[in-house]
Order: structure tokens, then sequence, then C-alpha cells
């Protein structure tokens, strides 16, 4: 397990640069912590370590946003956070995302549980007494 803490919002630059370095095999990110915790914030610096240039927001009505980077490579950005079941999932071809090798990032992945693939990497983002973020890589 790894862990970063990140005191300030500029500290995620370096941390996003640090963990595309540890994804460069597993594309399926799942991003874990409470509501305003900072999932968002820390998918759009990946985003940007990642030569997406375009404006990331979270897709909590869309389900997912589709980026482009500057070398014209796709990032998926997913926010499940009103999923109710998982069978809401099937109809939008969530396997055509998650095993395209593209990079999934993934907000409210314990909505959707059985359907995440075995090698994704686990993100769980924690805040401390001094509102300092926790980022362990699990």
């Amino acid at each position: 397990m790894k862990a970063y803490k990140a005191n300030t919002i500029s500290d995620l630059k370096e941390i996003a640069k640090k963990l595309i370095l540890d994804f460069s095999e597993n594309r399926v990110i799942l991003f874990y912590g409470e509501m305003g915790v900072g999932k968002t914030t820390l998918i759009k610096a990946l985003c940007k370590q990642l030569g997406v240039d375009e404006p990331t927001n979270s897709p909590t009505f869309s389900i997912v946003n589709e980026y482009f980077s500057v070398d014209n490579k796709t990032v998926y950005h997913f926010d499940f956070y009103r999923i109710e079941k998982e069978e809401e999932v099937f109809d939008m071809g969530y396997e055509d995302y998650f095993y395209s090798k593209n990079y999934c990032f993934v907000e409210w992945p314990e909505k959707i549980l059985n359907l995440i693939p075995e090698d994704a990497v686990k993100i769980i983002i924690n805040e401390d007494e001094n509102n300092n973020r926790l980022i362990s890589v699990v």
C-alpha cells in the first residue's frame, strides 16, 4: 500500500504524477471516500497529467464523461452515486469502457461491486483533523 498526503490542492499535481506512473498497467481506478473529500479534484489532477486540457467535472447526472488527451487518448470518468441497482449499469455497456485499455476513473464504485474488474486499483481518500487529504492506494 502506498500513501500520500495533500496539504493543499497544489500538492495534487505531484501526487497525480506519481499515481499515473503506478497505474501504467492497471487502467480501472476506483475512488472511495466521503462526499466532498476530493475524489473529483484528484481525478481532475490525474486527467491533467494524462494531457486532458478540456474542462473535467463529475458526471453525477450523466454517469460517464469522456475526455480526450492532447495525443488523442480517451479517458473515462464515472460517477455511480445515483445508481440504485447494478442492473442500471448493464445498458450503458460498462464492459466496453472497463476493458477498453483506456483509463477509467470510477467514483462510488461500491454501488457496482460485482461489475469491477479484478485488477482495478483502489484509492481511498480521507480527511485528517487539519483538513489535509490522506490518499491511500490499495
